[in-house]
């Protein structure tokens, strides 16, 4: 009995499978690449080199720049600053002395053409009595060109001075020729105002048949005017232009067969005026 149930546990036991453990599979090495295939070189990239030669080479190219220059402009300088061969004057010039403008001109004739100093020439000529204004120019290659405007004088100033048509003053020294011009005073702040004034009232005064022989501002600020046919005018501070129209009005309409014997007009009133005669009339001493 013992025998044939060993026989048949045997039997099983073959017909069992053995157990699955897991299969690997190693695949055969690659072939190797041949040392030629294997090797790579690395070079720098040409942008970093560039720039690098870049900044190396700038400072070099404008040395020698520098360099090109200065010697160029060594050579060329002495080509260049020749001396002064003409020297041109331009302008209207009345009464300027000539002479006196060619000895302030003649220290700077030793100067060369570049050298010469331009501002001190200027600020020399300017202060000449009858130069308004002046300015220089260099005209290469060896010329200077001078254009000088004058004062045009249109009144006096007080005893000693002129003054132009902008209401600036000058001292051109002796006046004693311009006795025929205007005369006007006054404080030396209101010039321009005193100018403007007599602008103003001489265009009105003309177109009657008038002019000013003297306008006058006093410290207080009244006015004034004395006309070319010797009629002294009182104006006040205020409305000067009101106050010669109503003046240039009655004048029109009862005063012009009578002028030359108005001595004095009197036009501080508000609607009116006096007049003081030269010698007595029929009317009186005044007529209002």
């Amino acid at each position: 009995m013992i025998g044939p149930m060993v026989k048949g546990m045997q039997g099983g036991a073959g017909r069992r499978k053995p157990a699955s453990r897991g299969a690997v599979r190693v695949a055969p090495p690659a072939p190797r690449k041949p040392l030629s295939q294997r090797l790579r070189f690395s070079l720098p990239s040409p942008q970093p080199l560039l720039k690098r030669s870049r900044e190396l080479l700038w400072p070099l190219l404008l040395v020698l720049l520098g360099v090109g220059l200065y010697e160029l402009g060594t050579r060329l300088w002495p080509l260049a600053d020749r001396p002064v061969a003409l020297i041109s004057v331009q302008g209207e010039l009345q009464y300027i002395d000539r002479n006196a403008m060619q000895g302030v001109i003649q220290p700077y004739l030793d100067s060369r053409f570049l050298t010469l100093d331009l501002h001190a020439l200027q600020r020399d000529l300017a202060q000449m009595p009858w130069v308004a204004s002046v300015s220089l120019q260099r005209v290469w290659p060896d010329q200077l060109v001078i254009r000088i405007d004058e004062h045009l004088p249109v009144a006096r100033w007080g005893d000693t001075a002129l003054l132009n048509n902008a209401g600036r003053t000058f001292t051109p020294g002796d006046i004693s020729e311009f006795a025929d011009l205007p005369r006007l005073d006054g404080p030396q702040r209101n010039k321009r105002k005193v100018m403007q004034q007599y602008q103003e009232l001489n265009r009105m005064l003309r177109s009657h048949g008038h002019s000013i022989a003297a306008l006058e501002l006093r410290e207080r600020g009244s006015w004034f005017l004395t006309t070319q046919d010797g009629i002294q005018m009182l104006f006040g501070r205020d409305q000067l232009v009101d106050k010669l129209q109503r003046f240039l009005t009655i004048d029109q309409h009862l005063l012009a067969d009578r002028r030359e014997l108005i001595a004095q007009v009197d036009l501080r009133y508000s609607n009116g005026m006096a007049v003081t005669w030269r010698t007595p009339a029929d009317a009186g001493n005044q007529a209002e």
